[in-house]
C-alpha cells in the first residue's frame, strides 16, 4: 500500500449544501476536512461523522442509552476511518469490473420489495415515506449501491475463483479427513414471523409478538399473521416461509427455543439485538450416521474454511495496488485497522 507519510496538507472540499442528516441545522457553506485520499476519490471527514451517526443509532435501537453508543462509537473511529477506506476499494474494483448494471437490478428489486410491502403503488410514494421517517432516498440508494457491489465483488474475485479451483485430490482427500462433516443431519423446515425495534418501542413491541404467539396457538393461520405483521420485505411472496436448515447448523439463539417443538408447534418470541423472532415447525426429518459424498457440500466445506484468508489476501492484495494517503494526524488512529500485519508501517508514494 502506498501511504504518503509527508505532512497532508489542507485539502479541503467545499460543500455547498447541507452535507448530512447530522448537519441539516446549518445552511451555510461548510468546508469539508479530507481525512484520507483513495486513488481518485477521498474520504472525508462528513463521511466519518455520518457513518458513526449510523453506528450511533443501530447502538439506541437495540438498547444502549445514548451516551454510552456515542462513547464505544468514539472509540471505533479509527476502524470506521479504515473500513471506510476499504469499501471505497471495493466500490472501485466493482466498477473495473462492470457490476453496475447487476448492482441496479438488485436495488431496483428491493425498492420493489418496498413498495409491495408497504402497499405504495408507485417509487415516489416510497421516497415520501422515506423522507417522512427522516431517510434520504438517495442516501438510502447509494448505502445499498455500495452494500451490493461489495457482496458482487467479494463473490467474484474471491469466494467463486476459490470454489472451483478447488482441485479433485483435495476434494477426495478433504472428504476422507472430515467424513462426520457429511453425514445426513436432522433438517427443520420453518416460517417465521419478525417484528423490528428500529423506530419503535421495544417493550410495543415485545407485548405485540406475545400477542401474536397466542394467535398462532389458537389457530389463526400462521401465513395470514406472517403478511399482516412481520417485517421481512418479501412476506407478501414468502408468507413467512424460511426454508430448510440443518439442525446442526442453526444458530444455538434459535436452535434451544425449537429444540422440542413439534410440528405445527410455535415458539415463544425469541428476543435477538434487532427486534423479535416467532417460528414454527413445518417439518422436520431424522438425521444419519453414515457418510455421504455430496461434491458441492465438500466444495462448500472448504470455501468455508478458507474464505476468511482468501478475502484477506484479496483485501491486502487491493491496498498494495492502490494509492492510500492517510492525514498524518489520523495516521496512528487509522494505520492498526486498515494494515494490521504491517505494525503500522508507512511506504513513501511510488
Amino acid at each position: 500500500m502506498r501511504i504518503k507519510n509527508t505532512v497532508f496538507l489542507s485539502l479541503a472540499v467545499l460543500v455547498l449544501s447541507s452535507i448530512s442528516s447530522f448537519a441539516q441545522e446549518s445552511d451555510i457553506q461548510v468546508v469539508d476536512e479530507v481525512i484520507a485520499q483513495v486513488n481518485e476519490s477521498v474520504i472525508t471527514l462528513s463521511q466519518v461523522k455520518k457513518e458513526m451517526k449510523t453506528v450511533i443509532e443501530s447502538m439506541v435501537q437495540e438498547g444502549k442509552s445514548r451516551e454510552e453508543a456515542t462513547a464505544m462509537t468514539e472509540n471505533k473511529r479509527g476502524q470506521i476511518i479504515a473500513s471506510l477506506i476499504t469499501e471505497e476499494l471495493l466500490v472501485q474494483k466493482g466498477k473495473e469490473i462492470g457490476v453496475e448494471n447487476r448492482v441496479n437490478v438488485s436495488v431496483n428489486q428491493q425498492l420493489l420489495q418496498m413498495m409491495k410491502r408497504f402497499n405504495l403503488d408507485s417509487l415516489d410514494k416510497l421516497y415520501e415515506a422515506m423522507r417522512s421517517q427522516g431517510v434520504d432516498p438517495e442516501d438510502f440508494r447509494d448505502y445499498r449501491r455500495r452494500q451490493v457491489t461489495k457482496e458482487l465483488v467479494w463473490r467474484s474475485q474471491v469466494d467463486e475463483r476459490l470454489y472451483w479451483d478447488i482441485t479433485s485430490k483435495e476434494i477426495k482427500s478433504y472428504y476422507a479427513a472430515n467424513k462426520k462433516k457429511f453425514t445426513k443431519p436432522a433438517t427443520v423446515t420453518i416460517s417465521e414471523i419478525f417484528l423490528s425495534f428500529a423506530g419503535r418501542d421495544k417493550a410495543e413491541v415485545k407485548k405485540k409478538a406475545a400477542e401474536i404467539v397466542a394467535r398462532a396457538r389458537k389457530g389463526e393461520s400462521f401465513e395470514n399473521l406472517a403478511v399482516e405483521n412481520s417485517d421481512r420485505p418479501n412476506v407478501s411472496e414468502t408468507k413467512g416461509k424460511a426454508g430448510t436448515f440443518n439442525v446442526p447448523d442453526i444458530d444455538p439463539q434459535f436452535a434451544e427455543p425449537i429444540k422440542n417443538l413439534k410440528v405445527g408447534e410455535v415458539s415463544d418470541p425469541i428476543e435477538m439485538e434487532v427486534g423479535m423472532e416467532i417460528i414454527r415447525i413445518d417439518k422436520r426429518t431424522k438425521g444419519t450416521n453414515e457418510s455421504h459424498f455430496d461434491e458441492r457440500a465438500v466444495r462448500s466445506a472448504i470455501l468455508f474454511e478458507k474464505g476468511p484468508d482468501a478475502r484477506k489476501k484479496y483485501m491486502k492484495k487491493l491496498q498494495d495496488d492502490a494509492y492510500i494517503k492517510v492525514r498524518k494526524s489520523y495516521q496512528a488512529l487509522v494505520m492498526p485497522f486498515l494494515n494490521p500485519d504491517s505494525e503500522n508501517k508507512t511506504t513513501a508514494s511510488k
